[in-house]
């Protein structure tokens, strides 16, 4: 788990979102997901494409894996996760290998973890977005974890199965916590190779690129344009919709001098849908706070013809 410190995140959270931990089962959503007549072949095939679980089959689901985090449970992890699964760990992004590793052999002490105030959006016919907030309590190689969280996860259906396909979590502000230690450097895991960008990539990079400019330059117009007008984001205020998103971040307290993006990667969910990771440097501060580097991920949806931001997250590495 990252070890994040909780001023510098509220400095940073009005630009986006975070990571960590665990995703989402098949078992009960392949249940959910078959309700028609079973009586013929093909009244199986039509269960087999029935419309997405509900956002309660899902939390369900996002619970279970939850548990499954917290007893160590390392079978529960293969059959769960998306082959082409992303999410963030100790060591930064995560595979589908490296998470199995990790989440189910996780030097953490897990106490609880309570979901609440769940929000879905639907990716097309075959993929789900979760958000909702997450209180932990849980201590992973000797540091706490920040106990209150938001956190997301997308859920895609493989033949006739929903799986986590992604996951991250991201600590709330606290403008009165005193800065965490950080905890001591790991080395990235050797099983966890950077995405093969779909031909999207290219595109949303380019998109996600001018979005940090306009942000830096507080160029309201900018960000507007490159907004789904269905746009959730983390922020330090909290899960917001677009206009609320871009009146914090046109009104924060921030100075920057400049901004890197890095290593973009992608992640199809059909044709109109698609997930971006990247890295992130930011010269500059926020609330008199230094800003650290970042994990970024943002999903776009293909508006008119043209990639929106749908949904960004980031991750202090």
């Amino acid at each position: 788990m990252n070890r994040l410190k909780y001023l510098v995140v509220a400095a940073i959270a009005a630009f986006a979102m975070t990571a960590c931990q665990p995703a989402v089962n098949s078992n009960a959503v392949n249940t959910a997901a078959k309700n028609g007549n079973t009586n013929t072949v093909a009244n199986a095939n039509t269960a087999s494409t029935a419309a997405a679980p509900t956002k309660d089959a899902l939390i369900a689901l996002e619970r279970q894996a939850y548990d499954a985090w917290k007893n160590k449970n390392a079978a529960f992890w293969d059959p769960f996760l998306s082959a082409n699964f992303v999410g963030y760990g100790s060591a930064g992004k995560l595979d589908k290998a490296a998470a199995i590793k990790e989440f189910g052999n996780s030097n953490c002490d897990v106490k609880s973890a309570t979901l609440s105030d769940e929000q879905s959006t639907q990716l097309g016919p075959d993929a789900v977005l979760v958000t909702y907030k997450l209180v932990e309590d849980a201590t992973c190689d000797g540091h706490k974890l920040p106990a209150n969280n938001w956190a997301a996860s997308v859920y895609v259906r493989e033949g006739d199965k929903w799986k986590g396909a992604f996951h991250a979590e991201s600590p709330m502000p606290d403008p009165g916590a005193k800065p965490m230690a950080a905890a001591p450097a790991k080395p990235a895991p050797t099983s966890a190779p950077a995405s093969a960008p779909d031909p999207a990539a290219d595109a949303m990079f380019t998109l996600e690129k001018k979005a940090w400019d306009d942000w830096k330059n507080k160029n309201q117009k900018g960000l507007e344009d490159w907004t789904s007008p269905n746009m959730v984001s983390f922020t330090e205020q909290g899960r917001q919709t677009r206009a609320d998103a871009v009146k914090t971040w046109m009104t924060e307290d921030c100075k920057i001098n400049s901004v890197a993006l890095s290593d973009p990667a992608s992640r199809s969910f059909g044709t109109d849908f698609a997930l971006l990771t990247f890295n992130a440097t930011v010269d500059g501060k926020c609330g008199g706070q230094a800003l650290p580097s970042l994990y970024g991920s943002s999903i776009y949806a293909k508006e008119g013809g043209v990639w929106k931001a749908l949904f960004t997250m980031n991750s202090p590495m």
